[in-house]
């Protein structure tokens, strides 16, 4: 197996591990701080943007244009809306497990599908995280600089911090249901175990079908900004009356330190 492959899985349990420190302040809280939320989350929303043009899409254009074939414009453009469209498909098909798991539970329907919502819809989020990392890793194998590692890293560091407020955002509210403090804690824990499968897919279809390398990064940027832009922003600008600009420092706040890093490292 490639070393590309290898790292793209080390990677990806890295941003688990992030998750799973985020599930565990529900050891210490049993309560969020609003404010405090909507700040992390803003800022996994602007860290996801940037990554999604710096280091996925740029990347993908100058690597459609170098090869024959489809003009880079129409396989760069058709991989962003087919992620968005991957998207969109699964959050339909988890909208309509959570009404059919609402309909059997009568007794507690309310409870029911917000647990429901939050284990699926944050673990919906993990898969297009997982497989940007892979694919980002998964260049490497054709392509190896410094730069490129960097790159790659600086992927899945920004995918890993905001992975932190997904986990507590799981665990949390879990816990204000009833759940025990170790049950919330592996149920936010658990969100993210399908970003090492992921990201080993996405890795593995890369380094051995590298044709579709332009593609599979503006794929995996199309599902990344449809989280970002109707979960994650829409999320993280509750309470936005008493805190009108938490949320909107943070998402300017994470585009600008992913930019940053982006464009100082090549």
């Amino acid at each position: 197996m490639h070393p590309a492959i290898y790292l793209a899985l080390l990677a990806t349990i890295g941003t688990w591990s992030v998750t799973a420190l985020g599930a565990a302040t529900v050891v210490f809280f049993k309560s969020s701080n609003a404010r405090l939320l909507n700040l992390m989350l803003g800022f996994a929303s602007g860290v996801m943007i940037a990554a999604s043009f710096w280091s996925l899409l740029q990347p993908a254009i100058e690597r459609a244009e170098a090869r024959h074939g489809l003009p880079a414009y129409l396989t760069v453009t058709a991989g962003f809306l087919c992620g968005a469209i991957f998207m969109w498909i699964t959050d339909r098909l988890v909208s309509y497990a959570q009404t059919k798991t609402a309909h059997a539970c009568a007794k507690e329907p309310d409870r029911r599908n917000r647990i429901m919502m939050l284990i699926l819809s944050i673990t919906l989020h993990n898969i297009p995280e997982g497989l940007a990392v892979g694919v980002a890793f998964g260049t490497l194998q054709s392509d190896y600089t410094p730069e490129k590692l960097m790159g790659a890293i600086t992927i899945a560091v920004g995918i890993g911090l905001q992975n932190f407020p997904e986990g507590a955002a799981v665990s949390i509210p879990l816990r204000r249901e009833g759940f025990s403090g170790k049950k919330s804690f592996f149920y936010g824990q658990a969100s993210a175990l399908v970003e090492p499968i992921a990201g080993l897919c996405g890795a593995l279809l890369v380094v051995y079908v590298e044709a579709i390398l332009p593609f599979a990064l503006s794929f995996a940027a199309g599902a990344m900004i449809l989280v970002a832009v109707h979960e994650l922003i829409p999320e993280c600008q509750q309470n936005q009356k008493s805190h009108p600009y938490s949320a909107t420092m943070g998402i300017m706040f994470g585009f600008a330190v992913m930019m940053l890093l982006d464009v100082m490292l090549g």
